[in-house]
């Protein structure tokens, strides 16, 4: 059988040859992308971890920590020495401390200071509207909260048929332009909808990316979206059955064209396997150090600069 893994490369392939020219508006970063693909991912024929590149997984472990616990400050990244979603909040404090004419420090200064001033933290390390919040603290026009996660699981432990399983993280009332000008989120949703259906006493899970990174973004949501898939099999008392992956606008910056020529030059090697501690048995046991990674043998990891393009723009910048 095809290595699960030429899905991804294929998809890389297939940009590179057919990708249409795109220009951010905002950081006029260079993009090549084609639209409306999907990969399906096997898990019980492994866990699909990228081996043609090495694949951050401290990353993946501690940012789907971080959306299941419903977190929405970076703080928890940084003390951990993850440092994935440093540049968006950052580039807020830019513009916030620009506007005032105040001193602008730099970006290790800045993530300095979420790590050691509480206070600070509290103020420039908040995303608010990301996705923990979204998924376990969804705000309302009623002063209430909404844990969708927490539902979806109840839900299909009442009926394993059920088809409403749906965790939205899309917005319109903080979202771009739709949005109130004070409440517009400085940041885009990307990986924007997911729905789980049971089906022969196995669970699935599909996820809908309205916009995807190929080369860097991409390898994480593959990763973090299959291990999701898992631990909420294994709180359901389920077995994992696919992850179906499947993209709106698919693309890849230009800046990472080398990287890609390169990663397509390897051969995939053995997909690894992940062990999920038996005492979580709810969503909320769950904790980084409960996943053990097993038999992980990547090719070198390739370094890509992230683009911070996306998300709402004043309009100076447009």
């Amino acid at each position: 059988m095809k290595h699960q893994e030429y899905q991804y490369l294929d998809l890389l392939k297939e940009v590179l040859k057919n990708g249409v020219k795109n220009v951010d508006r905002g950081t006029k970063a260079v993009s090549y992308g084609v639209f409306g693909r999907q990969c399906r991912y096997d898990l019980s024929k492994g866990f699909p971890l990228l081996t043609t590149k090495k694949v951050y997984w401290k990353g993946v472990l501690h940012e789907l920590y971080w959306f299941i616990s419903g977190q929405s400050n970076i703080k928890y990244l940084v003390d951990n020495n993850v440092h994935i979603w440093d540049d968006y909040p950052y580039k807020i404090y830019t513009k916030h401390v620009t506007r005032d004419t105040k001193h602008v420090i730099s970006k290790e200064e800045f993530i300095e200071k979420i790590h050691t001033d509480a206070k600070f933290a509290k103020q420039w390390g908040e995303l608010s509207r990301i996705y923990g919040e979204m998924w376990r603290r969804w705000p309302t026009r009623k002063s209430k909260t909404i844990d969708q996660l927490r539902w979806v699981i109840n839900e299909l432990k009442d009926d394993p048929y059920a088809r409403n399983a749906i965790v939205t993280s899309w917005n319109p009332e903080y979202l771009y332009k739709m949005a109130a000008y004070e409440d517009a989120s400085r940041f885009p949703i990307c990986h924007n909808m997911y729905q789980i259906s049971i089906k022969g006493g196995k669970l699935n899970l599909q996820l809908y990316q309205r916009s995807a990174d190929l080369f860097l973004g991409v390898p994480f949501n593959i990763a973090s979206y299959a291990l999701l898939t898992m631990i909420i099999a294994q709180v359901t008392g389920l077995k994992p059955g696919e992850f179906v992956h499947t993209f709106g606008d698919v693309h890849i910056y230009q800046n990472h064209v080398e990287q890609v020529k390169e990663q397509l030059k390897r051969k995939p090697r053995p997909l690894p396997s992940v062990k999920i501690d038996k005492s979580v048995k709810n969503i909320d046991d769950f904790k980084p150090e409960h996943v053990e990674l097993l038999n992980y043998d990547p090719h070198p990891m390739l370094k890509g600069e992230l683009t911070v393009a996306g998300g709402f723009y004043e309009p100076n910048e447009t």
